[in-house]
């Protein structure tokens, strides 16, 4: 799961995992297939949310 780590500078950085990263890249991979320029993946990433359960420590 993802971490959330708080710095010194007052910004949070989200620390991932291994499933974290592939779940991603596999979430990418589905909602982008077939499409073929930049402008299209943009616009089809602007429309879609990704969410990554944090870690309670």
């Amino acid at each position: 799961m993802a971490r959330i780590i708080d710095n010194n500078n007052g910004r949070r950085n989200i620390l991932l995992n291994v499933d974290d990263v592939l779940s991603l890249v596999r979430e990418y991979q589905q909602i982008t297939q077939g499409l073929k320029t930049y402008d299209e993946i943009r616009q089809i990433l602007q429309s879609n949310k990704f969410y990554l359960p944090e870690e309670i420590v």
